[in-house]
Parts: structure tokens; C-alpha cells; sequence
């Protein structure tokens, strides 16, 4: 497995505040008083000022701040061959807030050919330099399976796979056609983001989320396995990551809960090069769980949250790595917001200059820490 491209010890998880010229021109295409190609103009200019920003606060990898998407999940889920877009009577139900009510159905078998967020990486590519790699998010495999067991969807899922064997192969096999084209157009750094293991360590998202049957072993066991067999052709030359979250919109959260049960599982047993993860609050749990993390891991610290304006105080993040130390060696740590500054286009309740506040933080931290 490479260990070049990524982590970088003051890292992003992606995601970034949806200018309000991008607004207005989604919301334009959407009621149709634009084209799909003057949509992409606008898409374009913002993503070409979001990656002079990236580079001129220090950052060593580029995203495009998926301003090409409405949510972080779904549109690479909607880019799959047999999916279509369909909205539900209800979002998730967030602490405090529901979110859009935007989900996937399946219209056949699914596979990956010609996935546009390919292209999407192209227009990001063409801005690396020796020092800066360009990075492709996308939703890991047990996510889109989850979606797909969300609800009243289970139905129409089972509907055109009643072998649960055979969706499982044909996600890993889309999965693994996005990758190797992600490859071969020059990707070095994929990152999955993944909520389910956020999720089912807390009952009580399970039960709202999952209609009914849920066994933890089973469901955990389930998402470790789907999410290798997507990894197990995976090129020599492409490091992969994974990004564990507990929700992340409009600065609310989802679920809570440490990830004790299920560090044995992801930090052990998952076939990537690092670790991002979420520990910006109580909610977090302690860094105990890293005992798990098996020796060919690395681990991005999520310490600084992306739910708040509020710049949090270097000495007791500094402090909070050095207790994470204890478990996973200095130089296998990394530095890094807790999440996206807008999981969804929505974004989370803080300013861009508030968000660079955030990146600078995180800077000035790892500089301090790692020299």
C-alpha cells in the first residue's frame, strides 16, 4: 500500500462552504432558467478560487469542495449505473434538524462505467504541483449499501436483488471500475467517507434509520467486507483512506457514541492507509479505541470541529495529541477538522472566513507539533 499522497500533517476531510454565486446558479439549473453547461461555468470559477485558497492557506492536497454536489453521498451514488434520484417524505433526522429528503432507487444492476465524478477529478488534477496532490471523496461501498436498506427503500432493493450476495459483488465491482478509472485518470489519493460505522454505535440512530432486524455483528461484519472486496484490486500506487463520521449537517450531528465496538472491525481489519476520525467532542468518546488500529494505519485526529466558528485553544489540542501519542506513535499522527465544512450544500453555520480560521488553526498547530 502506498503511504505517499496522504495523510499530511495538517490535512482536510474535504468539504468546503458552498459559495453564494453557487447557490444561486444550482438553484438557477434547477428551475431550469439556466443550462447544465452555464452551471458548469460558474462550478468551474468557484472551483478554480476554492483551490488558489487551498494552496495560499498552506494546504498540501486540493479538493474541488464538492461544489459539484447538492450532498457528500449521494450524488456519487446517483453517478452509478442503475440508480436514479428520488426524494423521500422525510430526510434523516438529525439532533435537533432534519436534513433534505434526497435518497437513490435502483433501476437495474448496478456497476460503475463512465462515472462522471471522474471528469470531476480531471478539472481538480490539472492543478497539482510536485508538492500538492489532488484528492477524489466519495461515499465507501457500506454507505451506498446502506442507503439502499434505508427504509421503504429495502422494497425496491430487494425487488431487483433478492440475493444480497450478488448486490454486495456487483457494489464491490462498480466500486472497483470507479477506482481503477479514477486511477488511470492520474488520482493518487481516494478517500471513502463513511457514517456507518458512526451510525450503529448508537442504538438508537439504528432503530430510526434501519426498519427493522438490525444485529450489530452481522451489520458490522457486512460493511468490513463489502467495503474490502471494493478494495481488493485496488492499484499499488493509490493511497486510500477512510473518513468515520457521526454526521455532519447544517452544524448538527446524527449519532453518538465512542467507537469501542466498533474499532475492531474498521481500525483492525479495514484494508486502507489511514484513518481520518472524529474527536471533537464529548460525543467522541476517549482515544482508547486506538489500540486497535492495526500498525500499517495512519491517523488523522479530527480535533478541530467544523460545527462551531469558535476557534478552539492550541495548547489543549496540542495537549490532546500528545495523549493520543500514548497509544499511536507521533509520527503515525496527522491533524485535521473533524469532518467537512458542508457535508451538503447547506454547508454548517460558520463564515469562509471563519472556515480559513479553521485551516489556519490547524496549520499553525501541526507546525508547532511536528515542525
Amino acid at each position: 500500500m502506498s503511504k505517499k499522497f496522504a495523510p499530511h500533517r495538517a490535512d482536510i476531510v474535504g468539504s468546503f462552504l458552498r459559495p453564494e454565486k453557487l447557490k444561486q446558479a444550482r438553484a438557477a439549473f434547477s428551475k431550469q432558467e439556466i443550462t447544465a453547461e452555464d452551471l458548469k461555468d460558474v462550478e468551474d470559477l468557484l472551483i478554480r478560487d476554492l483551490i488558489q485558497k487551498q494552496k495560499a492557506h498552506g494546504l498540501k492536497v486540493i479538493t474541488d469542495g464538492e461544489f459539484r454536489r447538492a450532498y457528500w453521498h449521494l450524488d456519487f451514488m446517483w453517478g452509478l449505473n442503475g440508480v436514479e434520484h428520488i426524494e423521500l417524505q422525510h430526510g434523516y433526522k438529525f439532533h435537533g434538524e432534519e436534513t433534505a429528503k434526497g435518497s437513490i432507487k435502483l433501476t437495474g444492476k448496478i456497476s460503475g462505467e463512465n462515472h462522471p465524478f471522474v471528469e470531476h477529478f480531471k478539472f481538480v488534477k490539472q492543478f497539482e504541483t510536485p508538492d500538492v496532490v489532488a484528492r477524489q471523496t466519495i461515499p465507501a461501498p457500506a454507505q451506498f449499501l446502506s442507503e439502499l436498506f434505508r427504509g421503504d427503500n429495502l422494497i425496491n432493493t430487494r425487488s431487483v436483488y433478492p440475493d444480497i450476495n450478488e448486490l454486495e459483488h456487483d457494489i464491490a465491482k462498480a466500486y472497483q471500475t470507479v477506482i481503477k478509472d479514477l486511477s488511470k485518470a492520474g488520482c493518487k489519493n481516494i478517500q471513502f467517507d463513511d457514517c456507518t460505522w458512526g451510525m450503529i454505535i448508537d442504538p438508537n440512530y439504528c432503530k430510526s434509520k434501519f426498519s427493522q432486524g438490525f444485529i450489530f455483528k452481522t451489520e458490522a461484519e457486512r460493511f468490513l467486507r463489502l467495503n474490502n472486496m471494493a478494495l481488493s484490486e485496488r492499484p499499488d500506487d493509490v493511497t486510500i483512506t477512510t473518513h468515520t463520521c457521526r454526521g455532519n449537517y447544517h452544524s448538527t450531528y446524527a449519532s453518538t457514541g465512542p467507537y469501542d465496538n466498533v474499532a475492531q472491525y474498521v481500525f483492525a481489519k479495514e484494508n486502507v492507509d489511514a484513518l481520518y476520525l472524529e474527536f471533537d467532542d464529548e460525543r467522541s468518546g476517549s482515544f482508547e479505541p486506538l489500540k486497535e488500529v492495526s500498525s500499517d494505519k495512519d491517523v488523522v485526529l479530527g480535533l478541530i470541529t467544523t460545527k462551531s466558528p469558535v476557534l478552539e485553544d492550541k495548547e489543549t489540542i496540542k495537549k490532546r495529541i500528545e495523549q493520543a501519542s500514548q497509544i499511536i506513535p507521533l509520527d503515525r499522527l496527522f491533524l485535521s477538522p473533524q469532518c467537512g465544512f458542508a457535508s451538503c450544500e447547506i454547508g454548517n453555520k460558520l463564515s469562509e472566513d471563519e472556515q480559513w480560521a479553521k485551516i489556519d488553526l490547524v496549520q499553525e498547530i501541526a507546525k508547532e507539533v511536528w515542525g
